[in-house]
C-alpha cells in the first residue's frame, strides 16, 4: 500500500510539482491545501501518512500547523529557505527537505530516521 501525503504549500505551482513528483515516485498524494487551515481541515479528514509542509504559509505558519495537526501524520517540512536557518525541529516534526531539493528518495531518506 503506497504511503499516502497531503501536499501544504501557497504556490500552487510547487503543489502541482510535488504531486507529479512524488506520484512518479509511487506515493498517493491524496490533498493539497493553500494554508494552514486547510491543512488542519485536510489533515483530519483525510489522515495522511505524511504532511509535506511549507514554513511560510500565510496565516497560520507550517511551525503552529505542525504543532496543532492531529497526532498521527509524518510531518515533513519544505522551504526554500536553508536548514541552517529553520533551527532545531521539535516533534512532531519529521524532518526537514529544501524545495530544491524534493524528490521521492529525500522524503523516503526523512522517513527513515
Amino acid at each position: 500500500m503506497p504511503i499516502t501525503v497531503l501536499i501544504v504549500d501557497d504556490h500552487p505551482s510547487f503543489r502541482s510539482v510535488a504531486r507529479m513528483l512524488l506520484e512518479t515516485e509511487g506515493y498517493d498524494v491524496v490533498g493539497e491545501a493553500p494554508d494552514g487551515e486547510a491543512a488542519l481541515e485536510l489533515a483530519e479528514q483525510l489522515q495522511p501518512d505524511v504532511v509535506l509542509l511549507d514554513l511560510g504559509l500565510p496565516g497560520i505558519d507550517g511551525f503552529e500547523v505542525a504543532r496543532r495537526l492531529p497526532a498521527g501524520p509524518a510531518i515533513v517540512l519544505v522551504s526554500s529557505r536553508d536548514k541552517r536557518d529553520i533551527g532545531p525541529l521539535e516533534d512532531p516534526v519529521k524532518g526537514f527537505i529544501a524545495k530544491a531539493e524534493l524528490t521521492g528518495d529525500a522524503l523516503r531518506e526523512v522517513l527513515a530516521t
